[in-house]
């Protein structure tokens, strides 16, 4: 197996760890209000991507040595997750549709049951846009 093709799985694992733990373990109560309507959503929102950022930063150094594409790679790992972030949160966006559970689910109306797929849909874009963000970074770590 070639050297680059090995590289392209290392970072498609660290990426799925730095992923997990960006938006999960170290997704904070602060970072949680993120899904306000007004614009205190901007610091919370701005922390979360910059979980992601610096965690870009550090693997895009470790593998390039090169501190400019980090920052680089590192601005557009934030931005894009800002972006899509704040489409998914957002109750005039994707953010207007909710998840149903259980009996919620089975007593619903239709036009809920279409809001709670919707719901999946959205979440399933967000996770798609910020894996095409990773394998779009790797790329440019791979190819350089």
């Amino acid at each position: 197996m070639s050297e680059k093709l090995v590289l392209v799985f290392v970072l498609l694992v660290i990426y799925q760890f730095k992923h997990f733990f960006a938006d999960f373990p170290l997704h904070g109560k602060y970072m949680l209000r993120k899904f306000a309507d007004d614009w205190s959503f901007l610091g919370p929102l701005a922390a979360h991507c910059s979980v992601h950022a610096g965690f870009t930063f550090g693997i895009v150094l470790l593998f390039t040595r090169s501190f400019m594409l980090a920052l680089a790679l590192a601005g557009f790992d934030f931005a894009v997750h800002f972006t899509m972030d704040r489409m998914k949160a957002g109750k005039k966006y994707l953010g207007r549709f909710k998840a149903l559970a259980g009996k919620e689910f089975a007593t619903a109306s239709d036009e809920a049951k279409r809001g709670n797929a919707y719901f999946w849909w959205s979440l399933g874009f967000d996770q798609m846009v910020h894996h095409l963000t990773h394998y779009a970074i790797i790329s440019c770590i791979v190819m350089r």
